[in-house]
């Protein structure tokens, strides 16, 4: 288990910075586990998801990152992303406060939680999978294919996506 927090999640370190790091760290892990991951997900009704995976199954999960217990504390849209993944994690730097997580309110009984730094992460609560409805899974694939497709295009040839409509 991962005990010490990122440096840059240390002493008033930048935020987004550390936001990075766990991102980076959930990566790898689920890598590891053949989700593969993409950063900065807009869902329905204009909430973005930090980050969403699918596995080889086609189920999908959204880990929301929360660095200061002022974000998790402030966090009334998360329940909105529940609708659009099979499974929901939060994600939060080694040496966070997880006991707010295990308050009702964060739902623990639906919910996982990921420890992180920016080298690995670990489960610590696994998320209970709640399997969407085929329409909704089908139309949150190809969202996300195309999303990633898109996002491998501006890589590859970044004047293309000027061409797109």
């Amino acid at each position: 288990m991962l005990d010490m927090a990122p440096a840059s999640c240390v002493d008033g370190g930048d935020p987004a910075i550390c936001a990075a790091d766990v991102a980076r760290g959930v990566t790898r892990m689920l890598l590891r586990h053949d989700l593969t991951t993409i950063p900065e997900v807009p869902l329905d009704g204009g909430r973005r998801a930090d980050l969403m995976a699918i596995d080889a199954r086609g189920q999908l999960v959204i880990v929301e990152i929360k660095v200061s217990r002022a974000d998790l504390m402030g966090d009334g849209k998360w329940p909105d992303y529940l609708g659009s993944c099979d499974r929901y994690y939060w994600a939060v730097p080694a040496g966070f406060d997880l006991s707010p997580l295990d308050g009702v309110a964060f739902l623990p009984e639906r919910t996982g939680v990921i420890v992180a730094d920016r080298y690995d992460a670990a489960i610590v609560r696994e998320a209970h999978t709640v399997p969407l409805p085929a329409h909704v899974r089908k139309r949150c694939t190809l969202a996300f294919a195309r999303r990633a497709a898109r996002r491998l295009t501006g890589l590859v040839d970044p004047e293309a996506l000027t061409l797109s409509a």
